[in-house]
């Protein structure tokens, strides 16, 4: 017999946890429905918030007492605790290379594992089994009542230390995160910490969110016995999902830029038309005479300081006029490059790495990347086809 169930908890913290959850799914739909091309990151961002999503929902039924009502859906989502950070990641690295890795899908083989291992052991459990892992959960000072059960103490072993298997996903994850993102910033010349928005600094700052949701995660588990402090991870997942929605909507065209929101951008600026034609000539002759672009150092105050204009009118004249970003206008410059240099055959000595290390990128990976984006093709591929084309 299950005894009755408390009274239903009603506060702040559960109104902000259920619109953190609401919200979440509507967010994870919008990424979701937004896959394609320059955006196929999104599909791991989307699977992120939706995991949050349910994850938060979870502990909503769980610090409300709702969760007394459906005892079986106790523990429903314990499995998505380990999709969170390695879709983070992939989230993060599809973002920097433009591309989803071949295996992308082993990062969720212990997910997997996870769910197949709930699905066997957990979730056929009877009610009063799930009933006391509630209560042991949420109200450690209600008592058990009497409950049957299959398997050993030693197949919980995981369930017990789902937490411990959590935490180390998250720090694991984090900090390959942050290696991917250092690299990044490295090969564009750019400090991590840049003021300057990009697509860059959108993935820096989700994963320094994460960071702090690591943080909050070992704080609590280490202050609260039991799972008496989920409501306040929960709360901070949705204080994230507050601010992705609120930089979404902010950015108001958040999957495209156009040309008039550029030209709102500038509307302000003191920029000449014989500025602009001055500083457009000067700018062609330093990249094809000087080459400043193979420096892998390179940045937008570099060029600007060398065209003896300030950095706002650079990029206006980069935006307005070559429809570009800085990032772009010297992509295009040094994949050129590269593209003459695996045409001589005076090269063909040269490995591919060495190349891009010749053209200003510091890791093969980010000059495959780039190649692949601007030209359609890998270095090698196109050294193969031009040598083909030869004969």
């Amino acid at each position: 017999m299950i005894p009755a169930s408390p009274p239903i908890r009603t506060d702040l913290f559960s109104l902000f946890i259920l619109l953190g959850c609401v919200q979440g799914l509507i967010l994870a739909y919008v990424f979701l429905s937004h896959t394609k091309g320059s955006n196929r990151s999104n599909l791991f961002l989307g699977i992120l918030i939706l995991a949050m999503s349910v994850i938060i929902s979870d502990v909503w039924l769980g610090y409300t007492n709702y969760m007394f009502r459906v005892l079986w859906l106790v523990d429903f989502s314990e499995p998505l605790n380990l999709v969170m950070a390695p879709t983070a990641f992939l989230y993060t690295q599809t973002g920097v290379n433009q591309r989803i890795a071949r295996r992308a899908w082993l990062h969720f083989i212990p997910a997997i594992i996870y769910l197949a291992y709930m699905c066997a052991l957990v979730y056929p459990q009877g009610l009063a089994f799930k009933y006391n892992a509630n209560i042991g959960s949420f109200h450690p000072e209600m008592a058990t009542i009497a409950a049957t059960r299959y398997g050993s103490d030693w197949m919980f072993y995981p369930k017990w230390h789902i937490n411990d298997l959590t935490f180390a996903s998250m720090v694991i994850y984090s900090i390959a995160s942050f290696v991917a993102l250092t690299r990044a910033f490295r090969n564009r010349g750019t400090s991590f910490f840049t003021g300057e928005k990009s697509s860059l600094t959108w993935f820096r700052d989700m994963s320094l969110q994460l960071t702090f949701l690591v943080l909050v995660f070992f704080i609590v588990r280490i202050s609260f016995r039991h799972d008496l402090g989920d409501h306040i991870i929960a709360a901070f997942i949705s204080l994230i999902i507050y601010i992705t929605s609120f930089t979404v909507l902010r950015r108001s065209l958040f999957f495209h830029e156009p040309a008039e929101r550029i030209t709102r951008k500038y509307e302000k600026s003191s920029l000449t038309e014989e500025i602009q034609s001055a500083t457009l000539r000067k700018l062609q002759a330093v990249m094809l005479e000087e080459k400043p672009f193979l420096d892998p150092g390179f940045s937008l105050p570099a060029l600007s300081k060398k065209l003896g204009v300030s950095t706002h009118h650079l990029s206006q004249i980069l935006n307005e006029e070559l429809k570009q970003s800085f990032f772009d206008f010297l992509g295009a410059y040094r994949i050129q490059e590269a593209q003459r240099l695996l045409a001589d055959e005076g090269n063909a000595y040269i490995k591919i790495e060495e190349i891009g290390q010749m053209v200003g990128y510091n890791s093969k990976s980010a000059f495959n990347t780039a190649f692949r984006k601007i030209s359609g093709l890998t270095p090698s591929e196109y050294r193969k086809k031009y040598v083909n084309q030869k004969f």
